[in-house]
């Protein structure tokens, strides 16, 4: 069982548009591609994780989904950097409007799901894992899963620090982005030798 880093998508890699309905609508952080690339070298796989409701709500389609992910992968291969899987949630059990995706799962953020399923395909071991995100659902499925939780302050980051920090939930380490997170956990990993 490895230790992964588990990245969340819209907000902490790449810049967060609402609902991404568009490839040219794909924008990665400056630091996306370095960041990325130091979490490879360091031998850390690497997992997007992604809540998608605009499934559930009949904006896109799973497909959409993962041709997204095919443009990110060929625009950070590009920069050296290579994630080495994607999971997604495209339920809302609440705001889906199609059925079959308007329901309660296991996967949906602040659920650990999309972990589960990435250490049963992988081989991961989430209790020596970190999550980074910008959002507390973020944190709170680090949590769920018994890993570490980095929130960022792009995408929703700096007001989710500022104002919606649900009671009883905590960061191990709350930094500006994802080029931060990942010296954090570098960081953290060269002192537990």
């Amino acid at each position: 069982m490895r230790r992964a880093v588990f990245l969340d998508r819209d907000g902490t890699i790449i810049e967060d548009v609402g609902y991404l309905r568009r490839l040219d609508q794909i924008t990665l952080f400056p630091w996306t591609a370095g960041a990325i690339r130091a979490l490879n070298a360091a031998g850390l796989p690497v997992v997007i994780t992604t809540n998608q409701a605009g499934v559930a709500r009949g904006l896109f389609t799973e497909a959409f989904i993962a041709e997204t992910h095919l443009e990110l992968s060929a625009r950070l291969e590009a920069g050296g950097a290579r994630v080495d899987a994607y999971y997604h949630c495209p339920h809302h059990p609440t705001k889906g409007t199609v059925a079959e995706y308007a329901v309660v799962c296991d996967c949906r953020k602040p659920g650990r799901g999309m972990v589960d399923r990435a250490a049963q395909d992988l081989g991961l071991d989430p209790a020596q894992s970190f999550v980074v995100g910008d959002t507390w659902l973020d944190v709170g499925m680090a949590r769920a899963a018994g890993a570490r939780g980095i929130l960022v302050r792009t995408g929703a980051g700096a007001e989710q620090e500022r104002s919606m920090r649900p009671p009883n939930l905590h960061a191990d380490a709350i930094v500006d982005n994802l080029a931060a997170a990942v010296s954090w956990i570098l960081l953290n990993l060269k002192s537990e030798l």
